[in-house]
């Protein structure tokens, strides 16, 4: 695989209820590009919000299916989470009051 922008690795940002509450950690929650490796997604963070990245784990997020009658069809793609941990003294702005 090729380089890739830090804007391609990093996708979006994951809100939920369950990642509001990680902020508290100095963890963040990212949708990643599912060929990015933690390298990849350590810099891109560093790169976009300026911020020093401690720890980065990935999670691969299966597919979810459905049923057209009896075939299963895929109704959301395979997809990469990534947990970003930072400094504790920083935060990525981006998470804050949502």
């Amino acid at each position: 695989m090729g380089e890739m922008s830090p804007y391609q690795v990093i996708k979006r940002p994951i809100i939920t209820e369950k990642s509001n509450v990680a902020t508290e950690y100095s963890q963040y929650t990212f949708e990643v590009d599912r060929g990015a490796n933690k390298i990849q997604i350590r810099e891109a963070v560093e790169h976009i919000f300026s911020v020093d990245v401690v720890g980065v784990r990935v999670i691969n997020m299966s597919p979810k299916f459905g049923r057209w009658g009896r075939k299963r069809v895929k109704r959301s793609p395979a997809w990469k989470k990534a947990i970003v941990t930072i400094a504790p003294d920083q935060r990525i702005e981006l998470f804050e009051g949502v």
